[in-house]
């Protein structure tokens, strides 16, 4: 089926989010300094406590978030609303540093898969269906290659393919047994796989927020990097997948990987 011109518009658009430098260049950049200093002062064990602080504020997050929005696909997204709240928690924890972080981090993750889930209604999605939902927690996973991965394992689909078993399991466990607590341990399986992936960036924010003297201005910036970041992700995920809806997902694969990185 060949693709209208505004539909390869749209996902060459989605390429370049999904393909942009990622949460670590952004706030380099912002800082004026390599972030490998701030990962440097991370103090010891920190490794082991990122993935645990990160399913934590997931579970919380997907537990609260979709609640709030009504089911109305086609409606216009709102990133401003979204990303301000998250600047206002960022400045909040600006004060406390690291040590804000476990209570900081499950508002800030809240808000933002909120306004995931706000860009995946404008794309058509339906928050009733449990693959939408799944499809919201996986943008988590986006844009944040983990030590383990290679070239080839990192790439946009390739995270997709990686998540595959673990939403189509959720999505069917929701949909025969609803919310309750037999299907909960597979919805954890799926957060816990996406977390691992999270863990990269909540790592790369702390490391920011470690630079002296940022203060309540500096947690707000760092926080609005860091939605703006997941808004670029989400955009660029729920734009595929509209197109997979139209033109079938091997298609849209295809054309994607023949179109230009910028």
């Amino acid at each position: 089926m060949q693709f209208e011109p505004q539909d390869l518009n749209d996902l060459q658009l989605a390429k370049s989010l999904l393909e942009n430098p990622g949460l670590a260049a952004r706030l380099t950049g912002m800082l004026g300094t390599p972030l490998e200093r701030g990962l440097a002062m991370l103090p010891k064990g920190w490794g082991s406590q990122v993935n645990a602080l990160a399913q934590t504020a997931l579970l919380k997050a997907s537990d609260a978030a979709l609640r709030s929005l009504r089911d109305q696909p086609g409606s216009k997204a709102h990133k401003r609303w979204h990303t301000m709240g998250v600047a206002a928690s960022g400045a909040a924890g600006g004060f406390f540093g690291l040590a804000g972080l476990a209570v900081e981090l499950p508002i800030t993750t809240t808000v933002m898969l909120r306004s995931i889930a706000d860009i995946a209604r404008s794309e058509g999605e339906s928050l009733a269906q449990a693959d939408t939902r799944h499809a919201c927690i996986e943008v988590f996973a986006l844009g944040g290659p983990t030590p383990e991965d290679d070239a080839l394992e990192s790439g946009y689909f390739a995270v997709r393919a990686a998540l595959a078993t673990s939403i189509s399991e959720a999505t069917r466990h929701i949909a025969t047994r609803q919310l309750s607590s037999e299907g909960a341990p597979v919805l954890v399986r799926l957060i816990s796989t996406v977390a691992s992936r999270f863990g990269v960036q909540v790592t790369e924010k702390a490391a920011a927020q470690t630079v002296p003297a940022l203060g309540a201005a500096g947690g707000a910036a760092i926080n609005t990097l860091f939605i703006n970041h997941f808004q670029d992700m989400a955009q660029g995920h729920f734009i595929v997948r509209r197109l997979e809806r139209r033109y079938g997902k091997e298609e849209v694969r295809h054309v994607y990987s023949q179109l230009p990185a910028s």
